[in-house]
């Protein structure tokens, strides 16, 4: 996501102390990290601290000096910047510092400090648990920032496709946002066209020889408290085949549903994986991989790995053109419109924003289930009713008509019978394909929003209007 590059900035601007850990043993770290303050310090003599208390005492008492003792001449009333990067390393062989840091911390409140310690660290799950609990350094944060990718608006621009929103989708849906996958992994390669993407996704991210296509199976193993790579393989397999459920999961894998609530957890804590709530139905929800690149890992390359490997990656590719509509782009594409609701679309609501999700709605007399991809729902206050400001039903390579239309109305009906206010609850279809003339023409006398791949990019404006 580009931390490192952020942290090295803020410490070029402002000077201070950088220090980006590697894996190691606890003496080969306390090593390099002694020789790194030294050099800060700009002491004649190499530092050698025998245990990871004296280097941390040392480090914050850098923070409180004497006039003149600081480091390189700089002001001794000026904050001290020390940014401890891949922290996870150094917590593993030496699972004291985070308790070394609490008590200098704890001991500078009261006496007064210039230090301002940014710890960073790629396992989300190590990082979070941090400030967890009863962690020693719970209360004792002053910000916690998710360094996260970029939105799927600003991808587009960054990988320099924003005039094509087709292609731009499609991008997205395979490496996301991440920005080193464009510059780092794969050195500029940007797909020309729609029409180059077959060819650039099959040279790139389908290619063994390329740093993107074991990229998937890395992000799972540098997470610390994952272990058994083979069973959360499982359940991201699970979810990306369209098991989104606790119990479709479990039963994927083989596993009862109490078994799989640890990996679950640690998916969750790692944010590969987000459990999202039915707005509709207390007590239910659905599991979504976050990371776009697993989910293709998982979907399209984890199936045909071996041929993959022996560089079969056109006819693999050939080959997973419904897989990919149906298990990457589609539930992607429910993301990416939900993201446009949460941003550029909420100025076409006429009601304040409230919680922006999707459900389903049951219909009894149909004896069916009508699935809401898009729904935004604001909670009722006092004697009011929960009211409904917006459904919306998503298709990724299907041409909405009258009939997506009319199973919409069927839901806010459904929604009214069952006490929720929907008097102000406007329609949307999202869709990919496009629009027929008769769906068009019903958004054109109100009451229904179409929003196509030109208008999620905000190159255009969506066709009707919300009453």
């Amino acid at each position: 996501m580009g931390k490192t590059y952020l942290l090295r900035a803020l410490v070029e601007q402002y000077g201070g102390f950088y220090f980006g850990a590697t894996a190691g043993t606890e003496a080969e770290s306390l090593r390099q990290f002694s020789a790194a303050l030294a050099e800060y310090a700009s002491s004649p003599v190499a530092f050698s601290f025998a245990t990871w208390d004296d280097a941390i005492s040392y480090l914050f008492g850098l923070a409180s000096p004497r006039k003149g003792d600081t480091p390189g001449g700089a002001d001794p009333k000026a904050p001290l910047l020390v940014v401890i990067d891949e922290f996870p390393y150094l917590a593993k062989v030496a699972p004291e510092l985070p308790s070394l840091i609490q008590r200098e911390t704890d001991r500078f409140q009261v006496e007064g400090s210039r230090m301002r310690l940014l710890l960073c660290g790629s396992a989300m799950s190590v990082m979070g648990g941090l400030l967890a609990s009863t962690a020693p350094l719970r209360g004792r944060a002053q910000i916690e920032l998710v360094v996260r990718p970029f939105g799927y608006r600003a991808a587009a621009d960054f990988w320099d496709v924003g005039g094509d929103p087709a292609l731009a989708a499609r991008l997205h849906a395979v490496v996301g946002g991440t920005p080193a996958y464009r510059r780092q992994f794969l050195a500029d390669d940007v797909p020309g066209s729609l029409a180059d993407f077959d060819d650039w996704l099959c040279r790139t991210v389908l290619s063994p020889f390329s740093p993107l296509f074991r990229e998937a199976r890395y992000l799972l193993a540098e997470e610390a408290d994952i272990r058994d790579t083979a069973l959360y393989h499982s359940v991201l397999a699970a979810v990306a085949q369209g098991n989104t459920t606790r119990g479709g999961i479990a039963g994927y894998i083989g596993r009862k549903s109490v078994d799989i609530s640890h990996p679950l957890n640690v998916l969750e804590d790692s944010h590969l994986l987000a459990r999202e709530e039915d707005v509709f139905r207390a007590g239910k929800s659905q599991y979504r991989i976050t990371e776009p690149l697993i989910n293709f890992y998982e979907a399209v390359m984890r199936p045909s790995w071996a041929r993959l490997e022996s560089g079969q990656a056109q006819e693999v590719w050939a080959q997973s053109a419904e897989r990919f509509a149906a298990q990457v782009a589609g539930p992607h594409f429910e993301t990416v419109c939900r993201e446009y609701v949460l941003g550029p679309g909420r100025s076409l609501l006429s009601t304040s924003l409230g919680t922006v999700g999707g459900g389903v709605v049951t219909d009894p007399k149909e004896r069916r289930q009508i699935q809401i991809d898009v729904a935004v729902v604001e909670p009722g206050s006092g004697g009011s009713a929960q009211s409904v400001a917006l459904l919306g039903e998503v298709k990724w390579g299907t041409v909405m008509g009258v009939g997506h239309l009319e199973r919409l109305r069927r839901a806010r009906e459904l929604l009214a019978v069952r006490g929720m206010d929907t008097g102000h609850c406007g329609l949307a279809c999202f869709s990919a394909a496009g629009f027929s003339e008769a769906l068009r023409v019903e958004a054109r006398q109100g009451g229904v929003l179409l929003v196509g791949l030109d208008e999620l990019y905000g190159r255009a404006v969506p066709e009707g209007v919300l009453t």
